[in-house]
């Protein structure tokens, strides 16, 4: 990979890069789906414990998929995953 400017038609500067906003999005939205199937995984094989911790993870990922978004509408761009 060569160092040096930016291929043109892309994106962003040294000044002002590219978010990867979606990229955070998509990774809060997979350690949700995770967490939350491995809580109700170790609840029903009776490890409470790891289940609540579990539990505390996915709500913080929920809570970061809410500022993500939050985020996400304040840049004005349009709502695109794709952008």
């Amino acid at each position: 990979m060569p160092i040096g400017a930016q291929p043109p038609g892309r994106r962003g500067t040294v000044e002002k890069p590219y978010s990867a906003l979606n990229l955070r999005l998509i990774l809060a939205a997979f350690g949700f789906v995770v967490c939350t199937v491995l809580a109700v995984l170790l609840f029903r094989a009776g490890w409470p414990v790891p289940g609540w911790l579990l539990v505390g993870w996915a709500a913080v990922a929920v809570v970061d998929l809410v500022v993500v978004q939050l985020r996400r509408r304040a840049r004005g761009r349009g709502h695109s995953m794709f952008e």
